[in-house]
């Protein structure tokens, strides 16, 4: 079965691991420094604090907003649930707004009204790799005193009007998952600008631990003492995998060429053809795709994605909208409540897509996907 994602792992990366494995660190050691220096300057400078998955990313950054019981987070439902759930362990209402067909991100119009006097963080999602529009929720965030957070789980390596995902939002995740542009097999990492969000961070994710006696609400006992302020959670990632991570993105430029290559090749082999939707790309974006959202006709998506996958292409659907989990429907949400997002739901299937890719395999999927079609 050809995947629609998976992991690329080179001699370079195994030889990393394998250093680390060998040194005096497995974790809290120096590859986790080196690993957040490579990221930030990835994101355009801003700090990373690195955690073990995307998901924690997420929680951590939540963390860092002071979300808390009764805040609102305005949010697209086209994404995976981790981008609400995390939010929901802290008590935060999720406020769904729905999306721009064109791309699948967040609508900044329906977003905006979304907003209330309890929104406190505003979270959109860079669906494939596309980034959002953030000049437009910079605007929105700082006019309703709420936070920015870009969940860019799909879009390390993305650039828009050339400033990178990671500096365009207050607080942006990332996640390290192997079907990503970049793998520390589980791993992901926080990024902010701002000096007061990655130091919420950075507790939150080190179980809560300050040992800066300038800091300390009791006098310092010695170099074993520390405190525990405010509650957080062992999210550290391990020397081994940050040294993984520092090898990969030595190759992120390369993977996001590749990556563009293939997205190529199917629009020049699916352009024009009226029972295929190619995905939307805005101008000033140039995105590290980590998705093909291709969409069909909604009454035939199933028996096309059975097909592809009878021929062996693993295909996908990227997502559920989130509010259709029943965890959700128990909470009151219904369905109905963002028509694009269900709609594009209904016709999306993502074809394989990654950096080992060959053309002769991106040749197979688009035969197979014209044939099954039609043209």
């Amino acid at each position: 079965m050809l995947p629609y994602g998976r992991q690329d792992i080179d001699e370079a990366d195994i030889e990393a691991v394998v250093a680390a494995l060998r040194s005096d660190w497995l974790t809290t050691g120096p590859e986790v420094a080196r690993f957040e220096k490579a990221i930030s300057e990835v994101a355009g400078g801003a700090s990373a604090t690195t955690v073990t998955s995307g998901t924690a990313a997420l929680h951590t950054a939540y963390a860092a907003a002071d979300l808390a019981p009764g805040d609102e987070v305005v949010t697209t439902p086209m994404t995976f649930v981790a981008t609400q759930s995390t939010a929901c362990a802290f008590g935060a209402k999720m406020v769904f707004a729905d999306i721009d067909p064109f791309t699948g991100n967040l609508d900044p119009e329906a977003a905006a009204a979304a907003v209330t006097d309890k929104t406190r963080v505003i979270a959109t999602v860079d669906y494939a790799g596309h980034p959002v529009k953030a000049p437009e929720f910079q605007k929105l965030a700082a006019e309703s005193g709420a936070l920015f957070l870009e969940d860019a789980a799909h879009s390390i390596g993305s650039t828009l009007n050339g400033v990178p995902v990671g500096q365009l939002a207050d607080l942006t995740t990332f996640s390290f998952f192997p079907t990503k542009n970049l793998t520390t097999a589980e791993g992901g990492a926080v990024v902010t600008p701002r000096a007061d969000l990655e130091k919420r961070a950075r507790n939150f994710k080190g179980l809560g631990m300050i040992r800066d006696p300038k800091e300390m609400r009791a006098e310092d006992e010695g170099g074993w003492f520390y405190e525990v302020q405010e509650f957080g959670l062992n999210y550290r990632l391990p020397d081994v995998l940050c040294a993984l991570g520092t090898s990969q993105i030595a190759r992120l430029g390369a993977a996001k060429a590749r990556r563009q290559e293939i997205h190529d090749r199917y629009n020049a082999a699916f352009k024009g053809n009226e029972n295929l939707t190619l995905p939307g790309v805005e101008q000033g974006a140039e995105p590290m795709w980590h998705l093909y959202p291709l969409r069909v006709e909604a009454a035939r998506r199933r028996a096309i994605f059975d097909e592809l996958r009878n021929r062996g292409i693993g295909v996908q659907v990227n997502y559920i909208p989130s509010y259709w989990h029943p965890v959700f429907h128990d909470m009151g949400y219904k369905r109905g409540m963002c028509p694009n997002a269900e709609e594009f739901y209904a016709q999306e299937i993502s074809l394989p897509l990654f950096a080992t890719l060959a053309d002769d395999q991106v040749d197979f999927v688009i035969e197979n996907v014209l044939e099954i079609v039609g043209s």
